[in-house]
């Protein structure tokens, strides 16, 4: 590089102001710049990568914030649900049988899409540094704001507008989803951003003479670069922890069963099961309940709002489609809330009303006949034994539907729409069903199954005791058979719960074998 220009003055110099190409002084700002056209293809592509994988750590990191802070639901479980609709009965138990179980599904469905969101993101920045490589270095505000930040918020809300509506902190579905469109559009504007600010920072450079082939050194920056998406890696990584401490994995799949079975079941130990990978805690300021669809009134309540009604008690067990025949998916507890039907005769059903679809915030869903939420012993319940609903149950408001599994009486209640017959839920989409309606249920609890005893060792007659449940018929009699089913004796119910609740049982006498061998009570 030549200068040419001023001398010095003490030694009777004039200062040169003849325009020449050698007077002219290069400066930092006006060539920290890329020369795309003499980069080298293989360390645009590198450089794109790298900054791409730094943009992705960074987007997803802004995604865990706004699901820690905010409720603000993601792509990190939004495609989950979205994708799972799809997939039937069959494959899906394939599936979570191969994995581990639902818990290890749910955990590798999120892990394996924050691991892709960094690999789009790196595949994103490589095609952007070759965009660059071509175009001369401009930076093309408006193309990359529309390549990676429009295009994907248009992509999202086609792809995933049915569960856009969830939010973990009670926003009614239509506000929810535009607040998750506004949380997504922000996140892919980190990305962009971020990228095209990495990819600048690696590339850039003093160039000393125009003519001069021009390929960056990226080693040092992209160290520099590296270690910065290190460090917000290790910030995301916390977050992943807190999420993980508040995530369902510790509860989901909670059973009770055992030698000690409660006739209401406390809260905490009351059985879980829940599809979501964080359950919403519900902000109860924010929450309402809509009464919409096929009907002459809507109406919006407030939590106040419900607790004006006449309330009812009422004890209801619940249990899970999945309940096995010796499984403890199945709790009992008193319930207190309004009957659904003085919600939904002021609304007053059109004529074709055939069914009412229930939506969760966490924009489960699930439908029941019109006929059955119109029955009186159908709640809309905000205390479970005496207590406010766990959160894990439901806070604010739950349904009851007895007579039912489980997943009709749909937690965090946030919309009743009444609806046609073609109406369906999460699991009805699935190919769940058609029948939800409980079986008449049996299980022994003493002695556990496969267990060895020695008659020598006996002090006298085995415990033999269990529970039975039938749905919202209620349970009158109990028979057990010590000689698989050749002989039956009635057993003895001390513990009724009525209509809709479960029984428990025992044998009035015990059972001693007559001899040793294997044996079949039923």
């Amino acid at each position: 590089m030549r200068l040419k220009g001023r001398r010095d003055a003490g030694r009777g110099e004039r200062r040169d102001n003849t325009p020449s190409e050698h007077n002219l002084i290069p400066t930092f700002r006006s060539n920290c710049k890329i020369d795309s056209r003499s980069m080298s293809r293989t360390k645009a592509l590198l450089a794109g990568a790298l900054a791409g994988t730094v943009a992705g750590i960074m987007m997803t990191t802004a995604m865990l914030l706004l699901a820690w802070l905010f409720g603000v639901a993601t792509p990190l479980v939004l495609i989950g649900d979205r994708l799972s609709v799809f997939i039937s009965p069959g494959p899906f138990l394939s599936i979570m049988g191969k994995v581990g179980g639902y818990n290890h599904l749910k955990q590798l469905g999120v892990g394996s899409t924050i691991a892709g969101q960094v690999l789009v993101g790196a595949i994103a920045g490589a095609i952007f540094a070759l965009r660059v490589r071509r175009n001369s270095g401009r930076r093309a505000t408006v193309a990359t704001i529309s390549i990676f930040v429009l295009l994907p918020i248009l992509s999202a809300a086609i792809a995933l507008w049915p569960m856009l509506g969830t939010n973990y902190r009670g926003l009614p579905i239509d506000a929810a989803r535009l607040v998750t469109l506004i949380g997504l559009a922000l996140c892919f504007f980190v990305f962009e951003r971020t990228l095209v600010a990495g990819f600048h920072f690696l590339v850039r450079a003093r160039s000393e003479n125009k003519d001069r082939e021009f390929s960056p050194a990226i080693g040092r920056r992209a160290l520099i670069l590296g270690g910065l998406g290190m460090l917000i890696a290790g910030g995301s990584a916390g977050l992943i922890r807190k999420l993980y401490r508040a995530a369902t994995f510790s509860y989901d799949g909670l059973q009770y069963k055992g030698r000690i079975v409660q006739p209401i079941t406390p809260n905490e130990s009351f059985y879980c099961v829940t599809k979501n990978v964080v359950d919403p805690r519900v902000n109860v300021d924010l929450w309402h309940l809509e009464v919409t669809g096929l009907v002459q009134n809507s109406a919006t309540y407030r939590f106040q709002d419900l607790q004006g009604f006449t309330p009812v008690e009422q004890e209801t067990t619940l249990m899970c489609i999945s309940n096995g025949l010796d499984a403890g998916l199945i709790s009992n507890a008193v319930w207190k809330g309004v009957p659904m039907h003085d919600l939904l005769d002021p609304a007053v059903p059109l004529s074709n009303a055939a069914r009412v679809r229930l939506w969760g915030v966490d924009n489960y869903s699930d439908t029941i006949p019109l006929e059955k939420a119109m029955d009186a012993t159908t709640l809309v319940a905000y205390e479970m034994n005496g207590a406010q609903l766990p959160h894990r149950h439901g806070y604010p408001a739950r349904v009851i539907v007895p007579g039912y599994f489980g997943e009709k009486h749909v937690k965090w209640l946030t919309r009743i729409e009444v609806a046609t017959t073609e109406a369906k839920g999460f699991y009805e989409t699935q190919g769940w069903g058609p029948d939800f309606i409980v079986p008449t249920r049996s299980r022994i609890d003493v002695p556990d199954h496969e267990s060895w005893f020695f008659l020598s060792k006996l002090a006298g007659p085995l415990e033999v005791k269990g529970m039975a449940f039938g749905g919202d018929r209620g349970i009158s009699r109990v028979e057990l058979s010590f000689d698989d089913g050749k002989t039956w004796d009635e057993a003895s119910i001390h513990y009724a719960g009525g209509d809709l609740a479960w029984s428990l049982w025992n044998a009035p006498n015990g059972w001693t074998p007559d001899e040793p061998g294997d044996y079949t009570i039923v």
